[in-house]
């Protein structure tokens, strides 16, 4: 579990117990408290408590037949509220669906949670067999298209404060942070995309574009990602073809929310 600087305001009881609820991805058919402690990095006594406090709230529910845990109704229920409150998804759909069935690549939307990315919506081409990744699906902050993405948009100063929430061995989350920046924020200022190939010797099998965008009422930005399989999209056509396409719905979404340009708003 991340652990930020510390602070007479923050509540380490709650820290933890949100801890918990990030510890299940979309594959998981539950989890027992001792693989919740071996995910969360916290002593299975407390994670004991904290799983039976979720439950009694409704934000777990508890199997009789496996005695593991399961998202509950209530978080459900949070989970849609908050997702509601993300304006620029109505006008996001339809684009990233079109971009999704025109180029045959699947379409994520990430946003960032503590130490990785995570994506939050997908779109998958119809009659097209794409890469499979769903909703929850955590991503690096390091290598990634979508985390070069990020850095490039992010301003120094929520870098800073990203940074200062690692711990010290981790003091550079995204790789080298200058170099990083620079590289991603010279790609993006020309193409409006950057490019990263896939392959059995890179971070991920697949190639990807990434963009990304600043939503009104988020404070970071939240990036788009096409990606295919090499034999779906070479790079020269991810480079060539979806990289513009993705650039154009980007800037199409700006113009739908009344948004300035994601890189007007980061600084030199």
């Amino acid at each position: 579990m991340t652990k930020p600087q510390v602070d007479p305001r923050f509540a380490t009881t709650l820290a933890r117990g949100l801890s918990v609820l990030r510890a299940f991805r979309p594959a998981d058919d539950g989890l027992s408290n001792a693989e919740i402690a071996q995910r969360t990095g916290l002593p299975k006594s407390t994670v004991s408590r904290l799983t039976w406090t979720l439950g009694s709230l409704g934000y777990l529910t508890q199997s009789p037949r496996d005695d593991r845990f399961r998202p509950g109704p209530t978080l459900v229920a949070v989970g849609q509220v908050a997702s509601a409150s993300l304006s620029f998804l109505v006008p996001a759909q339809d684009l990233m669906a079109r971009l999704a069935d025109e180029t045959g690549t699947l379409v994520v939307l990430a946003v960032r949670d503590g130490t990785r990315l995570v994506l939050i919506r997908t779109w998958r081409p119809a009659r097209v067999s794409s890469i499979w990744l769903e909703v929850g699906q955590p991503v690096a902050l390091r290598g990634f298209s979508s985390a070069r993405a990020f850095v490039a948009a992010a301003t120094t100063a929520e870098l800073a404060r990203i940074a200062a929430e690692f711990p010290a061995s981790e003091a550079e989350p995204f790789g080298p942070m200058p170099q990083v920046r620079d590289r991603a924020g010279a790609e993006l200022t020309a193409r409006g995309f950057v490019f990263t190939p896939g392959g059995p010797d890179a971070a991920a099998p697949y190639h990807a574009v990434s963009a990304p965008f600043r939503a009104p009422n988020l404070p970071e930005p939240v990036v788009f990602t096409c990606g295919a399989l090499p034999d779906t999209a070479d790079a020269a056509r991810m480079e060539t073809e979806i990289g513009p396409r993705l650039a154009e719905a980007i800037r199409s979404l700006e113009r739908l929310t009344g948004q300035p340009s994601t890189l007007s708003r980061r600084e030199a």
